[in-house]
């Protein structure tokens, strides 16, 4: 993926000589992963407004080895601390205006940098990097699809195993899933899995706890898969044993929401527009208070990342985008549903990356 990286960068220094910028400090280890393909924790690179021959990456020497296979394509420093060593640099090259990454570089690191580039002017460049990363492409979609699959192959296998039944805790359903998803391919869970039975699935991002499923359980999971980097997220609710009145109630309630939310994922669509699409549902039906939380995000190198897909959201969705669209009725002392898919926009439909069927799941 060498020639992506490559694109990307170019894409960069576009937006660096928009903003007036003559290089960039990315001092974001995942904001250097994407711009390089380097996986190690630590390193930082020196994006040129101008060329390439004057962009530099740097790391310690525990990654000699590492980055000279994942960032053959640059120059290599091995020179800790390296975000200093890169502001020395920028200073000794003609760099006059130095960006730098100002929502992830500590007070500290800041002075440190702004001493070693004596005579460079420092500005704030935040979010550079994230807006190209705001849209995917296609290499990045090959391995949301990868983690998605890995996600619903994971799921299929416990439920047909019968993984989720009464007696087992939550821990144990959720640590059974996410060995699932390693087996199916991936590098491990996207974030720690939620696993809440009963009245705990009416907490939103409740942490799975010794507490033992029983008959009657609403029984949320949300979960994902990590793979090469790039995240899945999908949230399913089933019940233990025949539904209750109530419980259909609310699950064919947000079933509709969400499935309007989705329908309403489009390329030009506002982000709020899509969460008044799901939520004007559920506050129809007398339920708005109990939806508690934004329609959904953008997923990839980090699970929850840009666009945010809220009432207060501002922007449109661009064509690549991956994003969730996760409403909820949450009723406290009762139970909860949930249902989340990722999608990416494209054209007038989106595209489903997460297949495990939403119709209400009898276990």
């Amino acid at each position: 993926m060498t020639s992506n990286h490559s694109q990307r960068r170019a894409a960069l220094r576009t937006l660096l000589r928009a903003d007036g910028c003559d290089a960039l400090l990315v001092t974001d280890l995942l904001n250097v992963r994407y711009l390089t393909g380097f996986t190690g924790s630590a390193g930082a690179l020196l994006v040129s407004a101008t060329d390439e021959e004057r962009t530099v990456f740097c790391t310690d020497g525990r990654y000699r080895s590492q980055s000279a296979q994942q960032v053959p394509d640059l120059r290599r420093d091995i020179d800790p601390p390296c975000a200093q060593h890169l502001g020395r640099l920028a200073a000794t090259t003609g760099v006059g205006t130095l960006g730098f990454e100002s929502h992830v570089l500590t007070v500290d690191l800041h002075a440190e940098v702004a001493a070693a580039a004596e005579g460079v002017q420092l500005v704030r460049a935040p979010g550079l990097v994230e807006q190209l990363r705001l849209v995917k492409d296609e290499g990045e979609l090959e391995l949301l699809r990868a983690a998605c699959r890995a996600g619903d192959r994971a799921l299929a296998e416990l439920l047909a195993d019968g993984g989720v039944r009464v007696g087992r805790t939550e821990v144990e359903v959720a640590r059974d899933l996410e060995q699932r998803m390693r087996d199916a391919g991936a590098d491990g869970p996207s974030f720690e899995t939620i696993v809440a039975a009963g009245a705990s699935s009416a907490v939103p991002h409740h942490r799975p706890t010794a507490n033992v499923l029983a008959p009657g359980d609403f029984v949320k999971i949300d979960f994902g898969a990590l793979v090469g980097g790039y995240h899945s997220d999908m949230t399913r609710t089933m019940v233990l044993g025949e539904p209750a009145a109530w419980q259909r109630e609310i699950y064919d309630l947000v079933h509709t929401a969400q499935a309007a939310g989705c329908e309403a994922v489009r390329v030009g669509a506002e982000a709020a527009a899509v969460d008044a699409a799901a939520r004007s549902i559920i506050v129809d039906a007398g339920y708005g208070e109990y939806f508690s939380h934004g329609l959904g995000h953008g997923v990839g190198l980090e699970i929850h990342e840009a666009p945010g897909i809220g009432p207060r959201s501002t922007g449109m969705l661009p064509a690549g985008a991956a994003v969730t669209v996760e409403p909820g009725v949450y009723l406290q002392g009762r139970g909860g549903v949930r249902i989340e898919d990722t999608l990416v926009v494209t054209g007038a439909m989106p595209e489903l990356l997460t297949m495990t069927t939403k119709e209400l799941l009898v276990v």
